[in-house]
């Protein structure tokens, strides 16, 4: 019996790319369709979209603007970047990040209940976080939280041992440094 791998795509050899994370803009047309036919193409190929964020930014021309960030090997990544450029709507697509660290951020709304000690403690880490309080009884804060993930989530985090009840994000909005551009 030979001990020998068929020959198949599925026993290639074990040299396997290691996954990152990318940052993609993509400016389309504002119409009926386009979010639907952008995450199909993510669906449909088993790819997970980890943040998307999308808004109209161009109002006289009716183009809105996608955040979103995937993670893949860098042949996953520059084949989900050729497909969406050529999804009928899309105007542009850049890997923000291959253009170099792009600047990152997202807002959270953060639910907090406590008493005594554990409510000072929450609005002292809220202080060091520069976290605003935007709604407040004797019994609860919601916090208004704005930087990078990393900021989120440890804030996430040192809440939860104070009272946390619910957050809400709104996943990552990005561009380039300096005078680069879509």
């Amino acid at each position: 019996m030979s001990t020998t791998q068929p020959a198949s795509a599925y026993f290639l050899d074990d040299t396997k790319e290691k996954p990152v994370t990318h940052t993609f803009s993509v400016l389309v047309d504002n119409e009926p369709g386009v979010l639907a036919r952008i995450a199909g193409l993510f669906s449909g190929r088993g790819y997970n979209i980890e943040s998307l964020t999308v808004s109209e930014t161009e109002h006289e021309k009716h183009q809105s603007r996608f955040t979103i960030v995937t993670t893949g090997t860098p042949q996953v990544l520059a084949q989900i970047k050729n497909q969406l450029e050529r999804l009928v709507n899309v105007h542009r697509v850049t890997d923000l990040t291959v253009l170099g660290e792009p600047l990152e951020r997202e807002l959270a709304l953060v639910k907090v209940a406590g008493k005594g000690d554990k409510r000072i403690e929450a609005l002292r880490m809220a202080e060091i976080f520069r976290a605003n309080v935007i709604d407040a009884s004797t019994e609860h804060f919601v916090f208004e939280l704005t930087g990078r993930i990393s900021k989120i989530e440890q804030f996430i985090t040192i809440m939860m041992d104070l009272g946390l009840i619910e957050v809400s994000r709104t996943g990552i909005a990005a561009i380039s440094r300096g005078a680069k551009s879509m």
